[in-house]
């Protein structure tokens, strides 16, 4: 397959999974869509390296990777952190919910060691997955090795429906408030959600700068740099500490946009937003070419019942702590929910939702600053923090 060929299909797939989600107003996210067609095809006519082969290897990923969770940190400020505890709370109980019930019914449905294996790929990222994979793999565990990583392919088949409808109703909730009055527009929580256009404010260290020089080329350089930055620290701080890199980048991209070092949404303002999610899309569907379909029969019956008990346990958990924390359950669940897949989903299903609820630009502005923020604050607690800690923990158990 050409290279041009190999680009022209995996973009089709893009291209209906946001036409599918446009035309069914998300109830059918488009991330669902794009895995179906991408499994599809590493089942009958996909080369397996597809995506590399269209001009997206690893190394593009983790470079767009880097760029788009710093330009993520500009979405929040210090305030913002401060003021979405309750997230962290909730998407902390959520996970404590899947650990709870998968280590109770779980174990005697499935087995300790089945278990041990699936939590950390359930709540976290391709990391997690990864270092559970080796894990059982070194434990002499070579199927269990590969339920590690196809657990954490398939956990969105679950997580991106549910999401898209905890999410509606969310929305309806708040618009409905918003209409009568009762939802009150916050300026601040406007800002702190990447809304509010403040650029001759926002860069405070460069304000006699002429907007001129502050070209496309100069926003990616500061973005590469912090980025860099929060690389370089992970690296120094290795021998004493373990710190992943991304973790660092979002919170050097809020400390760079509270300093007046980059200005909110910096990817969107340099045109560079669209091509990175396209590509950490793809590196995420690149994935599902791991999992046969003899691969998918012989683990089924632990991959669907792990996915459903997990999803009960986080559902039972963030309830009551939205209950306590008065967050309501639609919410709570939907914070918890972000551990089944992370960034970029996690922002794709939110506008998806939010875009699909109503035209009214101010209407979707409130709706942005309220659902936005906890969905990846969330994400970043489970997926990019809490998996990885756990699996170095869990690994250690096989």
């Amino acid at each position: 397959m050409s290279q041009m060929l190999a680009l022209v299909i995996i973009v089709l797939i893009l291209f209906l999974g946001d036409l599918v989600a446009v035309r069914t107003k998300a109830w059918i996210p488009s991330m669902f869509v794009c895995a179906v067609l991408f499994l599809l095809g590493y089942w009958t006519f996909f080369p397996q390296d597809i995506v590399a082969l269209a001009g997206v290897p690893p190394v593009v990923a983790t470079m767009m990777m880097y760029l788009l969770i710093t330009n993520m940190g500009t979405l929040l400020s210090i305030q913002e952190l401060k003021k979405q505890w309750k997230t962290i709370v909730i998407a902390l109980s959520g996970i404590l919910g899947i650990i709870a019930i998968l280590f109770s019914i779980g174990t005697l449905l499935f087995g300790y060691q089945t278990v041990v294996v699936a939590i950390p790929p359930l709540v976290g990222g391709v990391v997690s997955a990864l270092i559970m994979s080796e894990g059982a793999k070194e434990a002499g565990l070579a199927t269990l090795s590969v339920f590690a990583i196809v657990i954490y392919v398939m956990q969105g088949f679950a997580g991106y429906p549910i999401t898209s409808i905890v999410l509606k109703k969310e929305g309806k909730r708040l618009l409905t408030q918003y209409r009568s009055g009762k939802l009150k527009e916050s300026k601040q929580e406007l800002a702190t959600s990447g809304v509010s256009e403040t650029p001759k404010v926002e860069l405070k260290l460069f304000k006699n700068l002429p907007e001129k020089y502050n070209t496309d080329f100069f926003k990616f350089f500061r973005l590469a740099l912090v980025s860099y930055f929060a690389y370089l620290v992970s690296t120094l701080l290795a021998p004493v500490l373990t710190v992943s890199p991304f973790v660092l980048c979002l919170l050097f991209g809020v400390i760079a946009t509270s300093a007046g070092f980059l200005e909110r949404q910096v990817l969107q303002k340099a045109n560079g937003f669209g091509f990175a999610i396209m590509a950490l899309m793809l590196f995420i569907f690149d994935g599902l070419k791991q999992a046969t379909p003899s691969m998918m029969l012989e683990i089924i019956y632990p991959l669907i019942g792990t996915i459903i008990i997990g999803v009960i346990g986080m559902y039972i958990f963030s309830f009551i702590a939205g209950k306590i924390l008065k967050v309501s359950k639609e919410m709570a669940f939907a914070v918890s929910l972000t551990a089944l897949y992370g960034f970029p989903a996690d922002y794709i299903i939110t506008n998806e939702v939010i875009n699909s609820l109503t035209e009214d630009e101010k209407e979707r502005e409130i709706l942005t600053s309220h659902m936005l923020p906890p969905m990846l604050v969330g994400g970043f607690i489970t997926v990019t923090i809490v998996s990885v800690v756990l699996a170095g923990i869990f690994v250690g158990l096989l």
